[in-house]
């Protein structure tokens, strides 16, 4: 009973793996957003942020991938280079720039309720693409749509609607007020968050398109590719090749890219070894084995920590607006989740049932043949051998002989064994 109840439990955890990773996940992602503002309001070019990060996630993956897949990586194609080349552009370089800039001009609860979209997103591209259908006919079709809508909607509500000031708590802990300098960039900044939202907005929404298409391309990278540490340690080597050059062309002051023991380099080595090391990873490893639809299922939990953190310790201000776009959002999202589930649920009933009236059946028979040039007979029968024939007269009691794989029924009537001939010696 006890060991029954242990096989239960450990098979429960086993199942709760893939969950527990992605909760992990997005709480690291809310501390990066957290560490993004901070690091944003002390001046520091955003663009350079993006080139440190990757830098730091290739020196950190590269000789993980050395030491624990050195045995059973996968050859290395063009194909996997070119998918790891969009990987590190659309979930890296890009990605991350646009995303980046909207969190500048926006907020940290503002630009996390932005990226719920991609759930919706990566549902019209599958669409487009043909690797998903509508079939408005059926309850999973109509909650795909509507689900669909509802997120866009959401988004639209959440930019151009701002409405009254909602109080959670007061802590009094401001860390952007500590942080901040008095050089011109924070300036600057401040002016950008006031003045910039619909721009702020307009990058977010570009963000999310870039990271839907990298759970796309990330699917069919892990098919072919399926070393998850060398995979991340390829994209963010790409994604550091393309964001360095990006930064190096738009930014021509070099004492950016000077890093102390300060807020700039935790920010950039935290993203870098935690967001596009570890969780990046982790996401690989998900979406082989869940699919990329399970992963965009948890973007709304990295909306509830980051708001809770950025309300405790950056003083950010709820509002009205943000709190139902946030809410149609997470409906919208949940809703494409449900339809998903009712669809993937009646395809697993309906996979056995069509298989078995597909395939008929067939009973598998084996025979097993062991050659023997011998005579093996039974002593108390009469062999007679005529030189001049090409049979053998056998009497006496009846058996079997085998010669050369064939067998003969013996008795008082003379066999012919054919392609066989015994001759005296």
């Amino acid at each position: 009973m006890y060991i029954m109840a242990m096989q239960r439990f450990c098979n429960a955890m086993h199942g709760m793996k893939a969950p527990l990773i992605m909760v992990v996940v997005q709480t690291a992602f809310a501390g990066i957003n957290i560490l993004y503002k901070l690091v944003a309001n002390d001046g520091m070019s955003l663009h350079i942020v993006v080139a440190y990060r990757f830098i730091f996630a290739t020196v950190f993956m590269v000789p993980v991938a050395l030491i624990f897949e050195r045995k059973n990586r996968p050859k290395l194609t063009w194909k996997v280079l070119v998918q790891a080349f969009f990987c590190g552009l659309f979930g890296g370089s890009m990605g991350q720039n646009l995303y980046l800039e909207s969190l500048a001009l926006t907020s940290a609860t503002y630009a996390s309720a932005m990226a719920n979209l991609v759930p919706g997103m990566t549902f019209i591209l599958a669409i487009s693409f043909g690797l998903e259908k509508l079939r408005l006919g059926t309850m999973a079709g109509k909650a795909k749509v509507a689900g669909t809508l509802m997120g866009i909607g959401g988004a639209m509500l959440l930019t151009f609607y701002k409405g009254v000031e909602i109080v959670l708590w007061s802590t009094n802990v401001n860390l952007l007020k500590t942080t901040t300098t008095a050089g011109h960039s924070a300036a600057s900044l401040a002016a950008h968050q006031s003045s910039d939202r619909a721009l702020g907005s307009l990058l977010a929404v570009c963000s999310c398109l870039c990271y839907a298409l990298w759970l796309i391309i990330q699917a069919k990278m892990s098919e072919s590719y399926p070393a998850h540490y060398s995979s991340t340690a390829l994209m963010s080597f790409m994604g550091s090749v393309q964001a360095v050059a990006f930064a190096l062309c738009r930014e021509k002051d070099w004492t950016q890219w000077k890093l102390g023991w300060n807020i700039r380099l935790l920010g950039v080595s935290y993203a870098g070894i935690i967001g596009s090391g570890v969780c990046i990873t982790l996401i690989t490893w998900c979406v082989r084995m869940r699919g990329p639809l399970f992963v965009s299922i948890f973007n709304p939990l990295m909306l509830v920590l980051v708001a809770l953190a950025g309300s405790m310790v950056l003083d950010e201000k709820l509002h009205l607006g943000s709190a139902l776009g946030a809410g149609l959002i997470v409906c919208g999202l949940y809703m494409v989740l449900w339809g998903k589930g009712k669809e993937m649920k009646r395809l697993n009933q309906l996979m056995p049932s069509t298989n078995s009236s597909e395939l008929p059946n067939v009973v598998h028979v084996i025979e097993i043949v062991v050659p023997s040039p011998k005579i093996s007979i039974d002593p108390s029968p009469k062999i007679s051998i005529d030189p001049s024939k090409d049979h053998i007269d056998i009497s006496g009691r009846p058996s079997d002989i085998n010669v050369n794989n064939t067998r003969v029924s013996t008795g008082d009537d003379a066999q012919e064994l054919p392609g066989n001939k015994v001759t005296s010696q």
